[in-house]
């Protein structure tokens, strides 16, 4: 006697699938531009690993600590190589990006991104075999602006990421739309 009927049941019920049905797509997309961000801080966070490790361990330019990439089976690996072995091993600093956020060849994303950075040209890292090296002093060696894309092969339509080191060894991360308009994140 004192509760709800079915009816306002079914009612409550399909408004909260209407608002959910509205909702959903905001909501994925969302998740897929926070996957692609988090990509490109994880890349950062290796890049700024292995810098801090070359001043740590006061390598010398003629043989400095390198971060490198690398694509396996499994998916693609920004790694610190600690010891310039060339080959990644367990114990090594390490990301993996598997399934649709990887690594993007540096001539799939829209152009302007030196213009927008402020230097006349970048250097792409290649998705398998990159390297970027750091010196004792975190410098970049051989000084260049290098710069790494992220993006999802799935939907081209979120845009891409790049993560640049500057040749001081400074790290930025940049963002694009589907338009083209690359913006700096950090």
């Amino acid at each position: 006697m004192r509760g709800f009927s079915i009816l306002e049941l079914m009612v409550v019920v399909t408004v909260i699938m209407v608002i959910s049905a509205v909702a959903l797509p905001s909501f994925i997309q969302a998740y897929r531009t926070y996957q692609l961000d988090d990509a490109a801080t994880q890349i950062a966070s290796v890049l700024k690993f292995t810098r801090y490790e070359g001043i740590r361990l006061n390598v010398t330019a003629a043989a400095p600590l390198a971060a490198r990439t690398l694509v396996t089976a499994a998916g693609t690996n920004v790694y610190t190589d600690s010891n310039n072995s060339g080959t990644l091993q367990v114990t090594e600093n390490q990301i993996l990006f598997s399934g649709n956020v990887t690594l993007v060849a540096g001539g799939t994303p829209p152009g302007g991104l030196a213009a927008a950075v402020g230097v006349a040209a970048l250097t792409n890292i290649p998705v398998t075999g990159g390297v970027i090296a750091f010196d004792q002093r975190g410098a970049v060696v051989p000084a260049a602006v290098n710069v790494l894309y992220v993006g999802n092969t799935s939907l081209p339509n979120l845009g891409n990421r790049a993560v640049i080191v500057l040749p001081s060894g400074s790290v930025q991360i940049w963002s694009t739309d589907a338009a083209g308009n690359w913006r700096q994140l950090n």
